[in-house]
């Protein structure tokens, strides 16, 4: 499975479930459906489970991380985070749709 395939998955998965969820991937990284795409950010560092900055797994981890990202499907955690809501608000550029 490549990353585009792993995308198509979540993003089906993520559209199911309530608005604000987050898909569980990792420790350190989570992701979650704005209305319009997957959206991939770690977490903070500190320990308190916020989200701190959004990143592009297929540029960044997939090679090193697919294996583990893969298993996920087969057993999905999700969660809910608060500022899940002010991340979707942000207006994105029109390029970032899709």
């Amino acid at each position: 499975m490549n990353f585009d395939e792993f995308t198509v998955q979540l993003g089906a998965l993520l559209r199911e479930q309530p608005r604000a969820t987050s898909a569980e991937l990792t420790d350190d990284m989570t992701a979650f459906w704005n209305g319009h795409r997957v959206i991939y950010a770690f977490l903070c560092e500190n320990g308190t489970g916020r989200l701190d900055e959004e990143f592009d797994p297929k540029e960044y981890i997939w090679a090193e991380w697919s294996p583990d990202l893969i298993r996920w499907l087969d057993k999905p955690r999700y969660g809910t985070r608060a500022e899940i809501l002010e991340w979707i608000k942000e207006p994105e550029s029109p390029e970032d749709i899709s």
